[in-house]
């Protein structure tokens, strides 16, 4: 007979734990079928997106998706008789020859399934960790997380601006009161080492948005809760508009990819004095390229906040935002 496998959980989030079952569920039949069910009564993260990391992680895992799970869970009689025929049902007649889990109704619903028990770790003596603990945070337990599920645990904000509107000391101020990190903007530091005649070509406006996107993603997996991004790529496609009227191929691509990355997109109004630096154009530039980028976001339709008045009203505008966020820190790009 052909070695079944089925195990079932929320996995919101999924850890190094449920990576255990399910790796050794993988080892020992030839087929694995996981049920994952929803979960908004416990964590804002999306059924399809905890599916997402599992399919991308192992391939070869069958995903049921239990939108219309039942939410009761418990050790009642009545409780575990709606988990097993849910079960039942959504099976459709499959046999399945082992039941993995590590909790208390592995020894019901294996023997519902006429399948074997198949309890792992049920002590947690390979993986001492939980969901709960993780939600409450993920920072702190990050070492029991994969990166892929790390990266959509953290919330990250973008702040976007024509030059001298406050988007570095913000991004930088509010890092430092959430004890988190924040992405500077790389294009400046490139821009004051290779800038020719105040100018780059188009081949290295695209190796800005690369480099930043790569520094970006480092930063997300040593962040905690939330990292402050001082502009993106839609800026760098912006500047390489307003120097040469055009933009690379790869570069057009990041920006694209720029307007589902962010959870949060704040505009830093320029209502505050220009700091005429020599890096910098002028604040007739200035009004201009902040025209450029309020109708560019228009037509990406991405949403954002702006942010007026002096630094500290910014940074209090923002923190406003942030405390309305739901309590977990999980996927707010989803949420909002």
């Amino acid at each position: 007979m052909k070695k079944i496998g089925l195990t079932l959980g929320k996995f919101a989030p999924l850890h190094k734990g449920h990576q255990y079952l399910i790796e050794t569920a993988l080892k020992e039949v030839e087929e694995l079928i996981l049920v994952i069910y929803n979960s908004d009564n416990i964590c804002p993260i999306p059924l399809n997106i905890r599916a997402n990391w599992i399919r991308k992680l192992y391939p070869k895992v069958k995903i049921i998706e239990a939108w219309d799970g039942p939410d009761d869970m418990g050790d009642t009689p009545e409780i575990k008789s709606i988990q097993e025929t849910y079960i039942k049902n959504i099976l459709q007649g499959k046999k399945i020859t082992h039941f993995y889990s590590s909790e208390f109704y592995g020894e019901h619903m294996s023997s519902a399934l006429k399948a074997i028990n198949r309890i792992v770790d049920r002590q947690r003596n390979t993986f001492n960790i939980s969901g709960t603990l993780i939600r409450k945070n993920a920072y702190k337990y990050k070492e029991y997380i994969d990166p892929l599920v790390y990266k959509d645990l953290i919330t990250n904000i973008v702040f976007l601006g024509a030059p001298s509107s406050g988007k570095t000391t913000i991004a930088k101020g509010l890092a430092e009161e959430y004890r988190t990190l924040w992405m500077p903007e790389y294009g400046r530091e490139y821009w004051e080492k290779n800038q020719i005649n105040r100018r780059l070509t188009l081949p290295q406006l695209t190796e800005i948005a690369e480099e930043h996107l790569t520094r970006e993603d480092d930063l997300i997996l040593k962040s905690n809760k939330y990292i402050f991004t001082d502009t993106n790529a839609i800026t760098t496609y912006l500047f390489s508009l307003y120097y040469h009227g055009k933009a690379d191929k790869k570069l057009i691509k990041l920006a694209k990819i720029a307007e589902k990355r962010y959870d949060l997109f704040f505009l830093c109004d320029i209502d505050i004095p220009y700091d005429d630096s020599w890096d910098r154009s002028g604040d007739a530039n200035r009004k201009v390229f902040q025209k450029q980028i309020i109708a560019d976001l228009k037509q990406r339709e991405i949403s954002y906040v702006i942010l007026r008045g002096d630094i500290t009203k910014r940074i209090n505008s923002v923190k406003l935002i942030l405390n309305k966020l739901p309590t977990s820190s999980v996927c707010q790009r989803k949420q909002l």
